[in-house]
């Protein structure tokens, strides 16, 4: 999730730039940058939470259960937050390509 904290603090930053300079951002080169860039972004982030939830099947359901107690009820929520987001992602990444096939 890094790396999509830096995308989108690299697109913001651009963002602020065109409004402050008041240019239009759909040069068809850059917009398809921006969509590679989601994809990448789209796909590590699936990965990560696919991974995560890997692991919380492995100590729910291989090992029996956590012995952990409170703190393997938050590794799940934090396993469907990585999903959640990884929604919003996905959205954005389709919202990007719409962009590049209007421009």
């Amino acid at each position: 999730m890094g790396l999509q904290i830096i995308w989108s603090f690299v697109l913001a930053v651009l963002d602020a730039y065109a409004l402050v300079t008041k240019k239009v951002l759909l040069n068809p080169v850059l917009v398809s940058l921006f969509v590679v860039g989601d994809w990448v972004t789209a796909t590590l982030s699936l990965a990560a939470a696919s991974a995560s939830a890997g692991i919380t099947v492995l100590y729910f359901n291989d090992l029996g259960h956590c012995h952990f107690g409170e703190e393997c009820q938050k590794y799940q929520i934090s396993v469907a937050f990585a999903f959640m987001s990884w929604i919003s992602i996905s959205i954005s990444s389709l919202i990007m390509l719409w962009l590049l096939a209007a421009g």
